[in-house]
């Protein structure tokens, strides 16, 4: 995502480079490449004029800050003002102590709203909160039969009655029920229609009425750019909403919609969908989406997803292990894996600052690898993987390995002299020795299999682990990174 964007604001910095400070006269080309880059992303026309306003004042009234060159001085001024525009922090659900705390799931069809609704029961659930999904969409096929299905999934209860109960009795009764039974939070999935008419405004307002939720929710699809901010100023208007979640943001969106929906409608966007597996919903941070946009990555994000999957004594092994370089093939195997729990390797990648020009080759070569990786590992023996050197001195064991997992002997050969050569790196890099490791297969790509996040992560079968746990794992969990 912003990758169009992301090339367009460089261009613009280009301009000020080799300039000895920021002026009128030569700001012009870049604001004017900064205005092309918004246009170019569907941001609102309205939004795009205050914004290059306000960067064109505080840039010519910016002092000049000594070592800071112009162009850099100019991106931090961009910086601030996309944090700005997209609302300074972040919008916290709400949580009212004492209560079961109600959220209305609103939006048109197609916008990913009942998987939305299972993907935040899930986001809470992993907060020790207790949830209920609620199933008031009577008319769309099978609606009621997919938030059970991901429900179950996520291990979340599922309120219906079915197809031919009136939406607000569903709402009702599903609330009571909730209140009833002490849970935390209840999540009403609501019908949605092609375009906004009459009868949904009418029924949701009735909804709402009844449920008297503590949240209402507008999904919209980041796809459809500023539009998305006119579709929320209609929803809050009509309705009144508290917020926006933007969904599919992991497709060619092009930054219309999260730089304009909280300048046009008011509303502030809390969460974001990233995928569409239903862990693929993050809190919205405007700082930390800036930076995305700025092609500086999004440490943050990253750290806060890796340690949904640690576990605070295996990396401590883990970390024993790479010391005294007793790393081996099982556990690097267990590495893979735990990143394929992470997400994409192009979406983990984009996080990491620097790797943002990656292109979609390069991405694809990576994934590739992995998958090479895996596929012999997992024609080793258990003894092969614990021990290496036994493949470093037996090529009668390596020709098996290639013809079991269909690969040439040569690759085999490869795989186990590169690993024995990022074993022997991992401990002077724990040690403090080497800034760096090589990567699997060589050739100087940095997607190969040996650069990922190594040592420390463990992916949890039964869901996530415990949040009380964080704040250990902030002090010790990322030592073998």
């Amino acid at each position: 995502m912003f990758d169009a964007l992301s090339d367009r604001l460089e261009s613009a910095w280009k301009k000020l480079r080799g300039q000895d400070k920021i002026s009128k006269s030569n700001i012009q080309d870049a604001l004017r490449e900064v205005r092309r880059a918004l246009l170019e992303a569907d941001v609102n026309l309205q939004v795009v004029k205050d914004f290059i306003s306000e960067v064109e004042a505080k840039a010519q009234g910016a002092e000049v800050i000594s070592g800071v060159r112009p162009d850099q001085q100019f991106i931090k001024i961009v910086y601030d003002e996309l944090v700005r525009v997209m609302g300074e922090e972040n919008v916290p659900l709400a949580e009212v102590t004492g209560k079961t705390t109600v959220v209305l799931m609103a939006g048109l069809q197609g916008t990913g709203k009942t998987t939305a609704t299972a993907k935040l029961a899930l986001h809470l659930r992993k907060q020790d909160r207790s949830c209920l999904l609620v199933a008031t969409d009577i008319y769309r096929p099978a609606a009621i039969d997919q938030l059970i299905t991901l429900g179950k999934q996520i291990d979340v209860p599922v309120f219906e009655l079915g197809i031919a109960a009136d939406p607000v009795e569903i709402a009702r009764q599903g609330v009571e029920r909730a209140r009833a039974e002490g849970i935390n939070t209840v999540i009403i999935d609501t019908a949605g229609r092609l375009q906004i008419d009459e009868g949904m405004m009418a029924e949701l307002a009735r909804i709402k009425a009844v449920a008297e939720p503590d949240e209402t929710l507008l999904v919209v699809d980041a796809m459809t750019g500023q539009e998305a901010a006119n579709l929320t100023r209609t929803f809050h208007d009509q309705i009144g909403i508290t917020g926006a979640i933007l969904t599919k943001m992991d497709g060619d969106s092009r930054g219309g919609a999260a730089l304009s929906v909280r300048q046009i409608s008011g509303a502030p966007i809390k969460f974001v969908g990233v995928g569409e597996k239903v862990e693929a919903l993050q809190p919205f941070y405007p700082e930390r989406m800036a930076s995305r946009i700025l092609g500086m990555g999004d440490v943050l994000t990253l750290v806060e997803k890796a340690q949904e999957e640690i576990d605070l004594a295996d990396a401590e092994k883990m970390q024993e292990k790479i010391l005294s370089a007793k790393f081996d093939f099982t556990d690097f195997l267990k590495q893979m894996r735990l990143l394929k729990n992470m997400g994409s390797l192009g979406g983990i990648m984009k996080m990491i600052p620097g790797m943002n020009k990656l292109s979609d080759d390069q991405l694809k070569q990576g994934e590739t690898q992995l998958k090479r990786c895996e596929a012999m590992i997992n024609s080793m023996t258990g003894k092969e993987r614990r021990d290496p050197d036994l493949l470093s001195s037996s090529p009668s064991r390596r020709k098996r390995i290639a013809a079991g997992s269909g690969y040439r002997e040569a690759d085999v050969s490869k795989l186990v002299a590169d690993f024995q050569k990022m074993r022997s790196l991992m401990q002077q890099m724990g040690q403090g020795g080497i800034p760096g490791m090589p990567g699997m297969f060589g050739g100087g790509n940095p997607l190969a299999a040996g650069n990922s996040p190594s040592a420390g992560w463990r992916g949890y079968p039964g869901g996530a682990p415990p949040a009380k746990k964080k704040k250990e794992k902030k002090k010790k969990g990322f030592g073998t990174l």
